[in-house]
């Protein structure tokens, strides 16, 4: 049986040191490359042509875990990505998903579910944990409002308790598309104040 080929992505060496140590007792697996950050995983996916690459979403400085999907499965010959993260709010899911992710795996699984959401990738069958399956079934019983890329920073940033000046200087922004973009995401949401957009975005987990 070939093995699959697979590239670590995860800002954390611990984190790969522990990843590569328990993928080496898994049948069929081969851990080809590792990579700390978004940047690195695109150049070793190009130089070592990975079947898979476990992606983490977050990823300090440069381009995170959701850009480098997109720029890894817009290749020819793209490896499936399979993302490994803590964070399974809807905002995250989405947004992965939308970027070309095969799957979307929790920190948390059993090592047996990581070791067959690895095979499935390979195989191109999607790979979901129960917790992050139960939520796109949820969101399919019970439609949310679009929110577009922009709308998600600016409804982040709000939860965090920035002002409309400083919401803008951290996303280089004017202060007058910040309120454009605060009435699209009120009128999705279904509020009027920025008390009511955060506090639903925190019920319905749109946000981190």
């Amino acid at each position: 049986m070939t093995s699959v080929r697979l590239l670590l992505c995860d800002d954390h060496a611990v984190v790969r040191a522990g990843l590569r140590a328990l993928l080496s007792s898994a049948d069929g697996i081969e851990v080809v490359g590792e990579a700390g950050s978004g940047e690195e995983a695109l150049a070793l996916a190009a130089r070592l042509r990975p079947d898979v690459v476990l992606m983490d979403l977050q990823l300090g400085d440069g381009i995170d875990g959701v850009t480098a999907t997109r720029e890894l499965t817009s290749e020819a010959a793209a490896p499936r990505v399979l993302v490994l993260t803590m964070f399974d709010t809807d905002a995250d899911i989405t947004r992965a998903v939308e970027a070309g992710a095969t799957g979307y795996l929790l920190k948390a699984e059993r090592p047996e579910e990581l070791f067959a959401a690895i095979r499935d990738a390979a195989a191109g069958r999607t790979a979901l944990s129960a917790p992050v399956a139960d939520r796109l079934l949820a969101r399919l019983r019970d439609p949310r409002p679009s929110l577009s890329e922009r709308e998600r920073e600016i409804l982040q940033q709000l939860s965090g308790g920035l002002g409309n000046r400083e919401i803008a200087r951290a996303l280089f922004i004017s202060e007058a598309t910040v309120k454009t973009h605060l009435q699209r995401i009120y009128g999705k949401l279904g509020v009027e104040t920025r008390a009511g957009a955060v506090a639903v975005a925190k019920e319905r987990r749109l946000v981190r």
